[in-house]
């Protein structure tokens, strides 16, 4: 019966393989797109100010600019930033270990 499919069911099955690809994304990136909590945003306010201001607070340029200047964030954001979830140990370490090379 498969072998004289025209391919539809290749192609519905490619489409249903992408759509679960981008709904897994989406879910994945989730926790990132709520608001930033009442601790982080005490604990990183200086840092947001002097390193990420031009962005608007808590949008996804903020995050980007935020994460991209890591290495110059302030123990206390970082910290802030770990215990909300924002920034996993493991990845703390590694930048870490990577600025002091």
């Amino acid at each position: 019966m498969f072998a004289t499919s025209t391919g539809f069911g290749l192609h519905a099955y490619r489409a249903a393989f992408v759509a679960a690809v981008a709904l897994l994304a989406a879910i994945a990136s989730a926790p990132h797109a709520g608001a930033v909590s009442p601790e982080v945003r005490a604990a990183c306010a200086n840092d947001y100010l002097s390193n990420c201001a031009k962005f608007k607070p808590e949008s996804a340029e903020t995050r980007k600019c935020m994460r991209a200047v890591g290495y110059r964030l302030s123990k206390r954001c970082i910290s802030a930033l770990a215990a909300a979830g924002e920034v996993s140990k493991a990845e703390i370490a590694r930048r870490s270990a990577s600025n002091r090379r």
